[in-house]
């Protein structure tokens, strides 16, 4: 039971994580295809690095006994796909949630789609974040087309 230990710590961490993602809804909750996708290439290319330091033997497989033992290749244990994929998907969660926060700290959603029958230049939250009349805007003060 105890070789089951950290693989174990990884899937409940993974868990935490998937919790969090879904209560704030940052990165599987949101688009499911795309986090699959960053955090598929990450993990594959982490495992690349990974053989090659394992070819070049600059890596080595520690052993302890809270490992499993199951290897998927020479030197490179199961844990080891655990251990990248809880890294690539805590990576990725907490860069959604920190873009998140700063787009909520500039006065807006990122990408966050204009009210229906607004348009470019209409008073409301433009592109920097402003409210009010943008500058280019009819009526707006300084224009050739606001009152002076």
């Amino acid at each position: 039971m105890i070789g089951l230990a950290y693989l174990g710590a990884l899937l409940v961490s993974l868990g935490g994580i998937a919790l969090l993602d879904r209560a704030h809804r940052l990165a599987f909750w949101s688009d499911w295809r795309l986090s699959a996708a960053c955090v598929g290439i990450g993990v594959a290319a982490f495992l690349a690095w990974d053989l090659a330091g394992l070819a070049l033997g600059i890596f080595a497989r520690g052993d302890s006994p809270h490992m499993t033992g199951i290897l998927l290749a020479p030197e490179l244990p199961i844990e080891e796909v655990g251990f990248l994929t809880l890294l690539c998907y805590t990576a990725l969660a907490a860069w959604r949630a920190f873009d998140r926060w700063v787009a909520e700290r500039r006065g807006g959603a990122r990408g966050a789609s204009r009210p229906s029958g607004s348009a470019a230049g209409s008073s409301g939250t433009g592109v920097t974040g402003r409210t009010g009349p943008t500058p280019d805007a009819p009526g707006a003060a300084g224009t050739a087309g606001g009152a002076r």
